[in-house]
């Protein structure tokens, strides 16, 4: 059986593309020293899957910031405002991911947005009606020659015509119908160039099909893969999907002239219910998405050889894939010195995935798999079970009423209380949380993991650095203050080491946007809270000044979300006791005098199901509620906030309202404002900080432009239900970028303050 990679890891085991990007930014090396960087990488990504014997290993999956990105340069999406510039290509790119402010202009980035139910970000392209949508680079053809030159013979991959166009924002009159020639004359383009140069298969990656899809948009996808195909002569095309099924176009899917058809059979819940019920072309190979791209737990042989013989018996011809690309998973164990043996062999990051698709391949052509020594060992890994189950979370789990879901008073009530004690000015200034992580802090905090520093030297370091960041914000005029989070390296990670059930890795990077790369803890057992997380830290701070500080907290969804989840057990439980938990830190947190405390929920929607009909039976119905246990029990005047990152809110503004918090901060600045306007129709009583300027570029707001957004925003939300505040924490900037961009937020404030 032949083995497939959707697409690989693009940072490096060591993240050697992220430290050698921010290089370039910095300019400490030069393009030739990035590109040779790059061209490094690209190989040993190359080799590792052909040493271990993948079949059909990807090209084009390698990017400097984001794929959806490189198609869009590709097919020649620069907005007319990045070309301006001037810019050699690879500064343009760049822009486009990140802003540019210089001699050359200064332009804000194109939105970003979560890619589907991941906690990846992509890159939104943009179509204006001067953009003619054609074949403008050569990435896709230089690449799949580089790999070429080194004897391995790739099969390209591109996001495919109809998800490109499903993902761009229209800026103009045109739709995405108008485009239908454009697209495919440049997809056609894209097949000639690679049949020129010996491509045998090509991927277009299209995941937007496993969306709910109306006619309107099967009729597209048919018409536009119909012209496509017609050009593809003998080179082979793979049809890829991934994160869930095709229900709502399989037979269409099918009918078309595609010599591969990738499934996602780990997240696509009806995929092996579509094959049964309608099979598969006998003229097609069907890659079968077996080896979950997205989590870190090792697969179950004998579960992925049962579908396998399934396929078999109806004489499906099958190509054993990864379920997604596997950016989604660290790169390889070897890293992972400090993690035990009796952890780690229950783990297979993308380098241990290349092996277990090459021994599942194997046994799927063995009829005596018992012989195996690779299936033998398996089995006997799922047989003696992992100890991960705590009897006193049960027992709370258990003794949970419906009233521990409700906040007494109403929200109403509440705010007026809060208004009173608070005694804020209209239009609050506060910060989401973080402030930036510096060399010094980074130092501080390593010095002390390795034993170098006390504890005691740890602490005085970060006492210090509140301190002055405490008075700071007093200097600027901030409203509402915090302590900066120099003691934690990742929101999630930080409160994990607090809490028993979880584990830790040393190298476990997995890249969430451009250079910013996350490293998820794992949540191994039942959860519970260890000991006090934040309060030392709170209380403080506090003590530094008479204006309030916020509690910082990271809520029950988004710790889920942003840590790979159990298997043996349902999100929903595993959210329930992490809200139990964080619920134990709000209650001291309020105990000890903090008035008004931040639960992030950042990851949100991440893990809301694709289709509209899920929503709410598979993931609202539990999420929300888990939000609300965490701070049901404080007091009405204790004002609870929370923060959403990257996301699209629109649909599900309902549920956020449900959530009852009293203040919800949110991402603005990279998207239409099209949420404020639904805030208003859905009548939202929640008090609202829309972020007013972008903290994931470094570029600097002037206070005309943040006046201007603030007007706006004015025109949507009611004033006394607007706060002012960045989109998100600014652990990622520059100190000179933060402050400036605050000092300049402060005084939007005051001037909007005087035209109330």
């Amino acid at each position: 059986m032949l083995t497939s990679v959707i697409g690989y890891p693009r940072i490096g085991a060591l993240r050697e593309l992220k430290f050698a990007s921010e290089n370039y930014f910095k300019k400490e090396i030069d393009e030739n020293e990035l590109g040779k960087i790059a061209k490094a990488l690209r190989s040993t990504h190359r080799n590792t899957q052909k040493e271990a014997g993948i079949d059909l290993i990807s090209s084009n999956d390698f990017s400097y910031y984001d794929t959806l990105l490189d198609t869009a340069v590709l097919c020649g999406i620069v907005p007319r405002r990045y070309r301006e510039l001037g810019l050699a290509d690879t500064d343009t790119y760049f822009a486009m991911a990140r802003g540019y402010q210089g001699e050359k202009g200064d332009v804000k980035a194109l939105a970003m947005k979560k890619w589907f139910n991941t906690n990846y970000h992509y890159i939104v392209p943009e179509l204006d009606d001067d953009i003619t949508i054609k074949l403008s680079g050569t990435k896709i053809f230089d690449e799949f020659e580089e790999a070429k030159s080194e004897g391995i013979d790739t099969k390209p991959v591109v996001t495919g015509a109809y998800t490109l166009l499903s993902l761009c924002r229209y800026t103009g009159s045109k739709s995405r119908e108008d485009r239908f020639d454009e697209v495919v004359d440049t997809y056609t383009g894209i097949i000639e160039g690679l049949k020129k140069r010996g491509a045998k298969w090509i991927q277009f990656d299209e995941p937007s099909l496993v969306r709910d899809l109306t006619k309107e948009d099967i009729d597209l996808f048919k018409r536009i893969y119909e012209k496509i195909l017609s050009a593809k002569g003998d080179v082979k095309i793979l049809l890829q999907t991934y994160f869930g099924d095709v229900r709502d176009i399989y037979e269409e899917l099918t009918a078309l002239d595609f010599d591969g058809i990738g499934l996602d059979f780990v997240e696509g819940k009806k995929t092996l219910e579509l094959v049964e019920k309608y099979g598969f072309p006998k003229d097609k190979l069907l890659f079968a998405g077996l080896v979950n791209g997205k989590n870190i737990w090792r697969n179950q042989y004998s579960k992925t050889l049962a579908v396998l013989d399934e396929l078999k018996s109806k004489g499906i011809n099958t190509v054993l894939s990864t379920s997604c690309s596997l950016l989604h998973v660290p790169y390889t164990l070897k890293g992972e010195e400090k993690l035990s043996e009796e952890y780690k062999k229950h783990f297979a990051y993308a380098v241990e995935k290349l092996a277990e698709l090459k021994e599942i391949a194997e046994l799927a052509d063995t009829d005596n798999r018992g012989s195996s020594e690779a299936y033998r060992k398996n089995e006997a890994l799922f047989a003696e079970g992992r100890d991960c189950k705590d009897e006193k979370v049960q027992e709370r789990l258990s003794r949970i009423k419906e009233r521990d879901y409700v906040r007494t008073p109403a929200r109403s009530e509440r705010e007026a209380i809060q208004k009173n004690t608070l005694a804020l000015p209209i239009f609050p200034t506060t910060t989401i949380g973080s402030f930036p992580q510096t060399k010094d802090v980074k130092k501080n905090r390593s010095s002390f993991k390795k034993g170098e520093i006390s504890e005691e030297q740890y602490k005085e370091f970060n006492r210090e650095k509140i301190k002055a960041v405490i008075e700071w914000q007093e200097s600027i005029g901030l409203d509402v203050l915090v302590h900066g989070e120099y003691e934690r390296n990742d929101m999630v990670e930080y409160f994990g080491e607090s809490l028993s059930g979880f584990l830790f890795t040393e190298k476990a990077w997995v890249q969430s946007y451009g250079t910013r790369c996350v490293k998820p803890p794992v949540v191994w057992g039942d959860v519970s809270r260890k000991k006090p997380i934040t309060v030392e830290w709170a209380v403080y701070s506090q003590s530094l000044t008479k204006l309030p500080v916020k509690g910082m907290l990271t809520g029950p969804v988004t710790i889920l979300n942003w840590s790979f989840p159990r298997e043996d057990i349902s999100t929903e439980e595993s959210m329930r006791q992490i809200a139990l938990a964080i619920r134990d830190e709000v209650i001291d947190l309020e105990a000890n005098g903090i008035r008004i405390i931040q639960i992030d929920e950042a990851a949100l929607r991440e893990k809301l199901p694709l289709r509209r009909s899920d929503w709410y039976s598979e993931y609202l119905d539990f999420a929300i509620p888990a939000f609300r246990l965490v701070h049901s029990g404080v007091q009405a005047g204790t004002q609870i906030h929370t923060h959403m990152c990257y996301s699209e809110f629109t649909d599900i503004i309902p549920a956020i309202d449900d959530m009852d918090a009293d203040v919800i901060t949110f991402e603005a600045s990279r998207s239409d404002l099209f949420i404020l306007d639904a805030l208003k129709e859905c009548n939202f009583e929640t008090e609202v900080g829309p972020g007013v300027y972008d903290i994931h570029s470094p570029r600097i707001p002037s206070v005309e432009e943040l006046v201007a957004s603030l007007r706006l925003i004015r025109e949507k939300i009611e004033d006394d239900k607007l706060w002012v505040n960045p989109d998100c924490g600014l652990k990622t900037r520059e100190e000179d970028e933060a402050r400036q961009s605050l000092i300049n937020m402060v005084e939007a404030a005051k001037i909007i303050r005087k035209e109330a």
